[in-house]
This record gives structure tokens, C-alpha cells and sequence, in this order.
């Protein structure tokens, strides 16, 4: 149905790449959220996370943004908001369409693999409770990303443990959830040793 909200990372991948391949020149943060919909939590950690494991987080001050736009819908569902909110500052944030639209055809057959290795493992750990103790994870993700952001491309590490929890919370996967923390963990002892090294 055109309007469902999808609920795989392929359904996602693809909706965002047709809109990014519709003929604009630029494709805004409300475009996307627009073709998710605004009542299903997980795709709004995940594909800010899963843009931040792109080239695209390579051009500067997109880490920043995707950090901002994470930590204001995880600041939402620790809340337990039903209805996401976006300000209109962020909303109209656009990046090039033909990027974004190659971005998503890059990563459509992983996506494609998501879908068949990621579904209903251990699905207590996404209940309720789950789902907002991950939000608050995303929240401190989001904050160290400027951190990361000294190192090239290192704010790809907090970004996949997002796009982790994303996912998990998308395809009610437990197992996936503890690997999300597992990636939190390792990102952040990796920040550490980065500042340790540099004093």
C-alpha cells in the first residue's frame, strides 16, 4: 500500500531513493521523513544513522546535523512521544539529491541482507522499556559525534551503533540490541583512547 509506513530496511532504502531520484536537485530531512511517516520509531534512528555511514558523512557538518536530528527524536521517544516531531530549522536542511539517491542504491543489497539476517530475536529487549533505554543510548551517541568528528570519518563509528539501535527497534530484534550496545561501548572506549592519545 502507498501509504504504509514500511517496516524493512529495504522498503526504506528504496522509498528514500525514489524520492531523492524524483527530479529535485535537493532532497530535505522533511522529504525523508515525509516517506516514513512519523509514528514508527525506529527508522528515525536508523537512517540518520545509516546516512552517517556513508560518504556523505564526509562533507562537512553532515556528522553534526545527523547528531542533532538523532538526539531530537531519541530526546522524543525517551519521552515516549507517539507522533515525532522535526523543527523546521532541520526539516528544511537538504543535501543533493543525486547523492543521496546514490548512497541509497549503493547500500540497497545490504539492505536486502538486513532484512533476511535481522527479524524477532529476543523480542523482550524491544519492548517499551528496551526501546527507551536505546533512545538514551542514541542521546549520548549524538552528543560525542562532534567529538569523533577529529578524526576523519571516525563519527561513522557512533553513527552505525545509532543505525543499529534503529534497526533493531524496526525489525523487533533483541539479539541486534545488544549488538547496538556492544558497538556503543567500543565506540566510546575508541573516543577515549583517541583523547588520551592526543594529550
Amino acid at each position: 500500500m502507498a501509504g504504509a509506513e514500511p517496516f524493512s530496511v529495504g522498503g526504506i532504502v528504496a522509498r528514500i531513493r525514489d524520492r531523492a531520484a524524483a527530479g529535485q536537485r535537493t532532497v530535505s530531512v522533511d522529504d525523508m521523513v515525509a516517506v516514513l511517516g512519523r509514528r514508527s520509531y525506529g527508522p528515525f534512528l536508523f537512517v540518520p544513522g545509516l546516512i552517517g555511514v556513508t560518504p556523505l558523512s564526509g562533507i562537512p557538518m553532515v556528522p553534526a546535523i545527523l547528531a542533532v536530528i538523532v538526539a531530537v527524536f531519541a530526546i522524543q521517544i525517551v519521552l515516549g512521544r507517539s507522533h515525532l516531531w522535526l523543527p523546521d530549522i532541520l526539516g528544511r536542511r537538504s543535501f543533493d539529491g543525486a547523492t543521496v539517491a546514490d548512497a541509497m542504491a549503493r547500500i540497497e543489497p545490504v539492505a536486502e541482507k538486513l532484512d533476511r539476517w535481522f527479524y524477532g530475536r529476543l523480542p523482550g529487549l524491544t519492548g517499551r522499556h528496551g526501546v527507551r533505554v536505546a533512545a538514551l543510548v542514541c542521546v549520548l551517541l549524538a552528543a560525542l559525534v562532534p567529538f569523533f568528528e577529529m578524526v576523519p570519518f571516525a563519527g561513522m563509528a557512533p553513527m552505525s551503533a545509532i543505525a543499529a539501535f534503529g534497526l533493531a527497534i524496526l525489525v523487533r530484534d533483541g539479539a541486534l540490541m545488544l549488538a547496538a550496545i556492544l558497538i556503543s561501548l567500543t565506540s566510546m572506549a575508541g573516543l577515549v583512547w583517541v583523547l588520551l592519545a592526543a594529550v
